[in-house]
């Protein structure tokens, strides 16, 4: 069929294909990708230590969060995040494409006798075991999204968040790293170079239906420091306002 474009899904997915598979950090085929990426644990990856990221540590000590509470981890790769959640007493699940990733943060989960469901998919597809969580928690997926799946990520939040509850979002912080091109400059060039950067502006007209919280640089950390922290990436905190 060449007149097969019937629903919005259908056109998110024919946008999907306009980039080459190289490209790809998103859809169930970029699994691979990820997974030569997590296969090397020596690598030396800032974000392969076994640390919570240190916003998210200080949004619970100063009661921007509360826990615990019924927590969903996007792109979780080796579990930092989650496992932190968990050990506060939140009912945690994590995502994320690579099954290599998942079964280190399976291993590190037991380590530190954390309970933790761990699910190996893509975020928009993978099936969840509750419909609504009271945090939403991303730390560097958003930015490997094309611009046209931010519908499909916001239609998630719509789904998955609960009324009251709260969005954190870690992404790379343009002037720092990350593609500042435009979006439409992306699609003619087939390509993300990496991931895309974002402004503070940027992320609050994305997240316009929200409260925002906080918005600021993540603080960096020592290599000494319990958290994990690197100045390239912006946090941000939102909440859905309660229903109505």
């Amino acid at each position: 069929m060449h007149r097969d474009i019937r629903t919005t899904e259908d056109v998110l997915r024919l946008l999907d294909r306009l980039f080459p598979p190289e490209a790809d950090r998103w859809t169930d085929e970029a699994a691979g990708w990820w997974d030569t990426f997590y296969a090397d644990r020596s690598a030396g990856r800032p974000f392969f230590v076994p640390k919570p990221d240190e916003n998210l540590v200080s949004y619970l000590d100063r009661g921007l969060l509360a826990a615990p509470g019924r927590a969903l981890d996007l792109g979780a790769g080796p579990g930092r995040n989650a496992i932190h959640l968990a050990s506060l007493g939140f009912e945690v699940d994590a995502v994320d494409l690579s099954p290599t990733a998942v079964a280190w943060a399976g291993e590190r989960a037991r380590e530190a006798k954390a309970d933790v469901r761990f699910h190996c998919g893509n975020i928009f597809d993978v099936e969840l075991p509750h419909s609504q969580y009271d945090l939403v928690y991303d730390s560097g997926c958003l930015h490997h999204l094309p611009p046209h799946r931010r519908v499909s990520y916001l239609a998630l939040l719509d789904r998955v968040l609960a009324p009251g509850g709260h969005l954190v979002v870690n992404a790379f912080a343009a002037g720092a790293m990350g593609s500042e091109l435009p979006d439409e400059e992306l699609y003619r060039n087939g390509r993300l170079d990496g991931g895309l950067a974002y402004t503070p502006d940027e992320l609050r007209h994305l997240f316009s239906d929200f409260t925002e919280v906080e918005l600021r640089p993540m603080e960096p950390q020592p290599a000494d420091s319990p958290l994990f922290g690197i100045p390239v990436l912006l946090t941000a905190l939102f909440r859905r306002p309660a229903a109505g």
